[in-house]
């Protein structure tokens, strides 16, 4: 495409069209000169979509708070020892329980990554374009308390964790909760499971969580269910 103006620029900018003014600027002219103009409009929009989704999965990726942003489940040792199933971890990085409403459970000790998994579940779940959020269960917690003492904190804190498409809780229960913390809980998977009662739109919320196992030394996936 022929070279734009300042002011067509200027006016592209002001609309947030930077990915297409960028694959506007981009386009090499010797090589498009033997397109149409519908060609080569395609070739534009097609390079500015692929830079906005980019865009877009990196910010939900960067807002996921997540305590491994590498994290990657293409990357998770399958060592025999470990217990990880990996048709099932295969299943997990379709994001496929999300849509069929299902939480999944990671069970293991300490140092056996739970909270890996976790991350790269919920970094995967951005890679689709699924809103997620990764939260220690002692950061949950002190939210919780913070948010108490500020004048309707309850609520918004209920509705900011109840919004998440998926909600990664990693280290659960490691201790006896106290009675604010399970009316809390309580009322968070309500209002993640109970729209649909009400508002049929409304899909239920899944979760992931992972806890520290006490029977088996091996680390286990609980497959959706």
């Amino acid at each position: 495409m022929s070279a734009l103006d300042g002011e067509t620029k200027r006016k592209l900018r002001e609309m947030n069209a930077g990915e297409l003014l960028q694959a506007i600027d981009l386009q090499d002219e010797i090589l498009s000169i033997s397109l149409t103009f519908e060609e080569r409009v395609r070739l534009v929009v097609d390079d500015a979509y692929s830079t906005f989704m980019h865009s877009k999965v990196d910010g939900l990726i960067r807002r996921a708070g997540l305590r491994y942003p590498n994290a990657d489940l293409r990357r998770i040792d399958l060592l025999d020892e470990r217990g990880l199933n990996r048709q099932v971890l295969t299943q997990l990085g379709t994001c496929s329980f999300v849509t069929r409403q299902q939480n999944v459970v990671f069970q293991g000790f300490t140092g056996s990554g739970k909270s890996y998994l976790g991350c790269a579940l919920a970094k995967r779940a951005c890679e689709h374009r699924i809103r997620a959020h990764s939260v220690r269960m002692p950061d949950l917690e002190e939210a919780w308390v913070a948010a108490q003492d500020a004048p309707g904190g309850a609520g918004k804190f209920l509705r900011k964790y109840a919004a998440f498409t998926l909600l990664v809780i990693d280290e659960w229960l490691l201790d006896k909760p106290t009675e604010s913390m399970r009316t809390m809980l309580l009322e968070l998977m309500e209002r993640r499971y109970g729209e649909t009662s009400c508002r049929p739109s409304v899909k239920p919320r899944p979760f992931v969580s992972s806890a520290r196992a006490s029977p088996t030394p091996k680390p286990a996936i609980q497959a959706p269910t």
